[in-house]
């Protein structure tokens, strides 16, 4: 079994070049299966039939586990059969049948736009200052993926085109435009970044070590300059990419875009992340549905 699984986690690496993160997640998922049912006296995967698996997920369910992480391990499990059988070693699926239970759609709750003002703006001029400025309104802006933003190069900023490549998850790039906020918080950044950043240094964002600076770094700076603007919310970087998703979805309606600017893969993956307000879905329905429209 771990045989196989060697070779699985393999060809999501090299050949599906999927992130580190979510291997690490297949890893987990799937080694916990393997444990349970080595001890069940089971040495192969290909042993497993569906009424062992139906009894393995109902013991995830007596510990407790949420709905979320039960869909996940689940989805480990159906794609290493995937891969077996696409390398012919079985030719079913034996997890065929077996419903992962439902879980709430959870929303995180994204700054409002007057919040954000008052985030981005203030006047502090030391170099570590103007830097977490560029790094929020560039999240807040392109709707960056933390990771994301922490690769940015300088070979990845087009100043004058007003434009940025990014690295997102699956080594997949993608161009995203950059508002004019933004530009301006780089262009005041790239002025004074020579004096915190090493010289041989290709990083946009440095530490004040002169080095790239890290994700718990920028997740520090953010936190801190919350509480120094006193907002009433615990920040987090993803909340600025939530925030960007939703008030271009509120402003455009375009479903589409919005997935295009995120990166992701599936549409519903955008249809999770972002929401509308009530108001604005009812203003949009009257507007549109020919049986809404009031007569003039």
């Amino acid at each position: 079994m771990q045989q196989t699984l060697d070779a699985f986690i393999n060809y999501l690496k090299v050949e599906r070049q999927l992130a580190r993160n979510t291997l690490v997640n297949y890893q987990r998922d799937l080694t916990q299966a393997m444990a349970y049912f080595s001890e069940q006296g089971i040495d192969s995967w290909h042993l497993i039939d569906n009424h062992q698996y139906r009894s393995y997920t109902a013991l995830q369910h007596r510990k407790n586990l949420s709905a979320k992480t039960i869909q996940r391990q689940l989805s480990s499990l159906r794609r290493l059969y995937a891969y077996l059988i696409k390398e012919q070693v079985l030719s079913h699926n034996p997890l065929n049948g077996i419903r992962a239970p439902k879980s709430g759609r959870r929303l995180p709750k994204a700054p409002d736009i007057e919040q954000l003002d008052q985030l981005l703006t203030h006047s502090e001029d030391d170099p570590l200052s103007i830097r977490d400025q560029a790094m929020f309104e560039l999240i807040y802006s392109c709707g960056l993926r933390l990771s994301e933003l922490i690769g940015i190069d300088f070979s990845d900023i087009n100043i004058p085109e007003q434009q940025l490549r990014v690295l997102g998850k699956g080594n997949k790039e993608r161009e995203l435009p950059v508002g004019q906020k933004a530009i301006e918080a780089l262009q005041k950044w790239l002025a004074v970044r020579s004096t915190l950043a090493k010289s041989d240094e290709p990083a946009i964002f440095v530490s004040r070590f002169g080095t790239r600076i890290t994700q718990r770094g920028v997740q520090q700076r953010l936190e801190k300059m919350a509480l120094e603007q006193g907002l009433p919310i615990h920040l987090h970087p993803h909340m600025l990419r939530h925030s960007f998703a939703t008030h271009i979805l509120e402003s455009s309606g375009n479903l589409r875009a919005v997935q295009e600017l995120l990166g992701h893969v599936d549409i519903s993956t955008t249809q999770i992340y972002t929401h509308l307000d009530f108001q604005h879905l009812a203003s949009v329905y009257d507007k549109a549905h020919p049986r809404a429209k009031k007569k003039k």
